[in-house]
C-alpha cells in the first residue's frame, strides 16, 4: 500500500448506480441555479433529510470545494440554545469524505469504511442559529491519499467549514476503505448470517443528565458505577442508525462521547468545542459496550473543561475521545 496522490479522468466511477444516483442531481443543475442535496448514496444516507452537502468540485487533485446547508432545526442535532449541535459539523466533514471517495476517487458502491480517527475543533460564535439555515461551503485537503494499485485504500484530509467566508469549524478524518470481499475476511462470519441482531435493548439514563429531552435519544445506560454506563444500541433509531449495518456506527459513538461528558461535568447540556477521537476496531452490535468517563485536569488555571472518555467491548478498547466543552453562561 503506497502513498500517492492522483486524479481521475472521465466518469469517476463509471457505474451503473453511481450513474443513476448521479442523475437527478445534474437534471436539476440544467435547470439553473438551484439548491438541492447531493445524492444521498454518495454519502452513505438512506434518508435525503440527513443530507447536508449541496454541491461539490474539484479545485486540483487534492483540494476541493464542497456546499452544505445547517437546518435551523433538526429532529436529533437539535439546536444547543443559540448554537447549531457542533456535531452537525462533524457529521457534514464525515459525508464530505464519502461523496469525494466515490465521486472523485473512484470507490465502488458496495465497498466498507473503517473509521480511524476524527478531529473536530468549532468556533461558537460562527455556528449561532440565524433566521435562515446556515449555508455553508467546506475547503478540502486531502493531506495523504493511499492507493493498492488504482484503487483508493485510504484516506486522511482536512475540512475548514466556513460561514459568510468565516472559519466556523475545522475537522480532520482518516478512514480506510475495503472491498466486500475483504470486509468479510475482517469480520466475524456470523455477523453475515440471519440470526445476527443485537443485544435487547437496555433501558436509557435520565436524559436530562446527558444533556437530552427524549428518551429515545439516549445512548448510555446506567450500570451502578459512577463514571461508567453501557451503551445504549438501539437500531431503529432513525438518525443514527440511518440504515442497516452490522456494527455501531461512529456517530454512535460520538453522541456517546458527548453523552457521557455532559454527565461527568454535571451540566444541564454542554456544547463541545472540541473532539478528538480515535477509533481501534468495530463495536459489535451483539455485546455489551462499557462507556468510562473521566473529568481531566486543568491544563491551566481557566481552562475548558475537558474529558476523556473511553469505549471497551470484550475487555478490548473500540474508541476514545477527548471531549472539551466550552466554558458555562
Amino acid at each position: 500500500m503506497t502513498a500517492s496522490t492522483f486524479r481521475l479522468e472521465g466518469p469517476s466511477i463509471g457505474q451503473a448506480a453511481v450513474e443513476a444516483a448521479l442523475q437527478p442531481f445534474r437534471t436539476a443543475l440544467r435547470h439553473g441555479p438551484l439548491t438541492t442535496t447531493v445524492p444521498r448514496e454518495l454519502v452513505h444516507r438512506a434518508a435525503v433529510a440527513e443530507v447536508m452537502l449541496t454541491d461539490w468540485r474539484r479545485l486540483d487533485d487534492t483540494r476541493f470545494a464542497l456546499a452544505a446547508q445547517w437546518p435551523r432545526s433538526h429532529s436529533f442535532f437539535t439546536p444547543m440554545g443559540v448554537h447549531h449541535d457542533p456535531l452537525i459539523a462533524a457529521e457534514t466533514i464525515r459525508q464530505a469524505g464519502a461523496l469525494l471517495a466515490h465521486a472523485e476517487f473512484g470507490v465502488p458502491f458496495g465497498n466498507q469504511f473503517l473509521l480511524e480517527e476524527l478531529t473536530l475543533t468549532v468556533c461558537p460564535e460562527e455556528i449561532r442559529t440565524g433566521w435562515t439555515p446556515a449555508a455553508l461551503e467546506l475547503d478540502v485537503t486531502c493531506a495523504e491519499v493511499r492507493t493498492r494499485g488504482s484503487r483508493l485504500s485510504g484516506l486522511r484530509y482536512e475540512t475548514t467549514v466556513l460561514r459568510e467566508g468565516r472559519p466556523a469549524a475545522t475537522g480532520r478524518i482518516s478512514f480506510t476503505t475495503l472491498t466486500p470481499a475483504v470486509y468479510r475476511r475482517l469480520r466475524p462470519e456470523h455477523v453475515f448470517g440471519a440470526g445476527h441482531c443485537p443485544i435487547p435493548l437496555t433501558a436509557p439514563v435520565a436524559p436530562q443528565s446527558v444533556g437530552r429531552l427524549s428518551p429515545a435519544d439516549v445512548v448510555l445506560s446506567p450500570t451502578g458505577s459512577p463514571g461508567r454506563w453501557q451503551l445504549r444500541v438501539d437500531t431503529r433509531h432513525p438518525v443514527l442508525f440511518d440504515h442497516q449495518v452490522d456494527h455501531v456506527p461512529g456517530m454512535v459513538l460520538l453522541e456517546a462521547a458527548r453523552q457521557a461528558a455532559t454527565a461527568v461535568l454535571r451540566r444541564p447540556s454542554i456544547l463541545p468545542v472540541g473532539l478528538e477521537c480515535e477509533f481501534t476496531r468495530y463495536a459489535e452490535l451483539d455485546q455489551p459496550c462499557l462507556i468510562d468517563a473521566v473529568r481531566l485536569p486543568e491544563a491551566a488555571s481557566g481552562s475548558p473543561d475537558t474529558v476523556l472518555v473511553t469505549g471497551h467491548q470484550d475487555g478490548r478498547p473500540v474508541f476514545s475521545a477527548t471531549v472539551t466543552a466550552a466554558p458555562e453562561d
